[in-house]
């Protein structure tokens, strides 16, 4: 009997068959929550297995591991977790650290937690060596910047080595990416500004970081107009788009220096230099800005 449409072509070889997607995660999942459950629903979608497929690699029941899928109900028991990652070829290290800061925002206890680590005896692969490279190279202008915004060293270093693990966890699909470095500043500004404080029309509010900064800790006459001043040219950098923001903040208050922000940012010398431009006369004409009466 002849066929109702046109035969589709084989897969390339060594193409993975793309799944369907998980249905949308829950509201209620929280921003840690979601931190390892996006790149794995990621990683399912691009394996191309079903969850038939995962019920059959991990045990679980296929009710459970989509209310999992979902951040549905319960914040899920690490041996489940893993369960069902580790069939994926999620590496534990990462996850487990996502997790255990997810269930802490779940408001899970450390009992609760210890217990569930000690169900599975697995500590999982070492990272991979160039991405060990990538991240200790960037970690001290990743710090500066978040520095900038959250101001306290244990955030700091929370959003840092979140990040990380999160790239960790993505690493094949950021390797594999046009610009490696751009994958990563770009994840790594959305988990930073996930937690920077606002003003109520959403712009970041940097005040905070005036008082960091070397003018207001040197004693002088002058130092309530230099707060004052300061005020305002932070208030007009968070008004920048996002790249001359960024330019901005790692030239002038994390001190990066031109060579060093292209590599940060991922972008080219030129088109740095150029954003550059835009920033500063940006922030000119806002600072020069006639005050509404």
């Amino acid at each position: 009997m002849p066929s109702s449409g046109p035969a589709q072509p084989p897969s390339p070889p060594g193409t993975a068959k793309r799944g369907r997607p998980p249905a949308p995660i829950s509201p209620d999942a929280g921003p840690s929550h979601r931190a390892w459950l996006e790149p794995v629903r990621s990683t399912l979608f691009t394996s191309g297995l079903t969850l038939d497929d995962l019920v059959d690699r991990s045990g679980y029941s296929k009710t459970r591991i989509s209310e999992l899928l979902r951040g549905n109900g319960y914040y899920p028991a690490w041996e489940i977790t893993f369960s069902v990652t580790r069939a994926l070829g999620v590496p534990t290290q990462p996850l487990r650290r996502l997790w255990t800061a997810a269930a802490r925002e779940a408001r899970k206890g450390n009992d609760w937690i210890r217990h569930c680590i000690q169900q599975v005896a697995h500590d999982g692969d070492a990272p991979p060596l160039p991405y060990r490279a990538f991240t200790e190279t960037m970690q001290p202008a990743y710090s500066e910047y978040a520095r900038a915004f959250l101001l306290t060293d244990q955030r700091t270093r929370f959003v840092v080595h979140e990040t990380f693990d999160i790239l960790w966890l993505s690493w094949g699909e950021a390797a594999a990416s046009a610009n490696l470095n751009r994958y990563a500043w770009q994840l790594f500004r959305s988990r930073v500004m996930l937690r920077t404080p606002r003003y109520p029309d959403g712009q970041p509010d940097l005040r905070a970081a005036v008082f960091s900064t070397c003018e207001i800790h040197d004693n002088n006459p002058g130092h309530l107009v230099a707060l004052t001043e300061l005020i305002d040219l932070f208030d007009a950098l968070t008004c920048l788009p996002d790249d001359q923001m960024d330019v901005a903040v790692l030239q002038h208050l994390c001190g990066l220096s031109s060579v060093q922000i292209p590599d940060v940012l991922g972008m080219p010398p030129a088109i740095v230099r150029a954003v550059d431009h835009h920033a500063r006369a940006t922030v000119e004409v806002l600072l020069n800005a006639p005050t509404p009466e």
